[in-house]
């Protein structure tokens, strides 16, 4: 059994499954992306052993966690045995202790080879949030409501821009209206440990675009170094005209829930005002699905404006856009992009 720094081990992985021995709600919480969830003890009996640790006894506890674990051992095994890739395994638990050794131990009798996680999960999130502190050659793709920046980022990426799509990871488009038909939030702990390893995946030697978001995406959130980055990182901020941002923003809301779209309003009637409240859901009940975006316009432009002045201070370009095409719109940003890096170049 061989003990692994958090950065060999997640290289490794890459090649070898990983067990995640703590429990099934530890695991939910957040885990290594693509682990197994391969508890050693169930939610119930791990609150068993850690009350018994607290009012009784550490080599008390260590009998009860034996006792649980027993008419498990060959389950652990058989099972383990069915996921090793080449006859390996790498196995970790929150601190890298008694948890992960001893599945570690029992699988090297049953013939595995076997690696544990130096300072468990625990130590695995201080090196992916220590990473994302440092993320060299960020570009923040900004531009006001509808403007089109996901599926620009999109494009990007298939003229071999890298990109990190901060939004599907988050399951969440960033507004009041961004969770409808987007499916379950994953948690914040599981969200930044997507992002990490999207980030690993990446040459940081070359330009990686992002877009602008703010702290919290729906319910999730960044890791605040990451995004005190981005905010002195050069912004790409596009100008498409308003009229275009109303087509787009009824083509990708026009066909959800009339009832989602309506919640989604009065979420935000109390920042929208009174007024404004009650066009956009006159608006929407009588169909007029542009009005009710151009009233909400009024309001995410100048939210937008406020939050430009108020976080950032990196480089902005402006880069007017237009006629709607993304695939155009994209090979301009690139351009302008060169052009910007360029003139910052030593």
């Amino acid at each position: 059994m061989a003990k692994l720094a958090p950065h060999v081990f997640l290289e490794k992985a890459n090649h070898r499954p990983v067990l995640d021995v703590r429990s099934p709600a530890e695991y939910a919480a957040g885990h290594i992306p693509g682990a197994y969830s391969f508890p050693l003890f169930d939610n119930q009996e791990r609150a068993q052993v850690g009350t018994t640790y607290k009012q009784v006894g550490s080599y008390e506890a260590l009998l009860v966690g034996l006792e649980l674990v027993g008419p498990k051992m060959r389950t652990i095994v058989e099972r383990a045995h069915d996921l090793a890739v080449d006859n390996e395994v790498l196995v970790h638990c929150w601190r890298g202790g008694m948890r992960s050794e001893s599945v570690a131990w029992l699988l090297g009798t049953a013939g595995l080879t076997t690696h544990t996680l130096t300072g468990g999960y625990k130590a695995y999130r201080n090196h992916l949030l220590e990473r994302l502190r440092n993320v060299p050659h960020l570009l923040v793709l900004g531009g006001a409501t509808g403007s089109g920046k996901t599926a620009t980022l999109h494009a990007l990426r298939e003229r071999g821009e890298q990109v990190i799509d901060l939004e599907a990871l988050a399951h969440h488009r960033g507004s009041a209206f961004g969770g409808i038909g987007q499916g379950k939030q994953p948690t914040t702990e599981q969200f930044q440990n997507d992002l990490h390893q999207v980030w690993a995946s990446l040459n940081p030697n070359i330009r990686v675009w992002v877009e602008d978001e703010s702290f919290s995406i729906g319910s999730v959130k960044l890791p605040l170094e990451f995004w005190q980055v981005m905010q002195t990182q050069p912004l790409l901020l596009t100008e498409v005209p308003s009229t275009e941002r109303v087509q787009r923003l009824v083509a990708e809301y026009g066909g959800l829930d009339t009832l989602a779209l309506e919640r989604a309003i009065l979420m935000i009637q109390k920042r929208l005002g009174g007024l404004r409240t009650q066009n956009a859901l006159l608006a929407l009940e009588r169909g007029r699905l542009d009005q009710v975006a151009s009233i909400l316009l009024e309001y995410y432009d100048k939210s937008y404006q406020r939050s430009l002045k108020k976080a950032r201070s990196g480089t902005i370009l402006r880069v007017p856009l237009s006629g709607g095409d993304i695939c155009q719109n994209a090979s301009r940003l690139i351009e302008a992009a060169d052009q910007l890096l360029s003139l910052h170049k030593p």
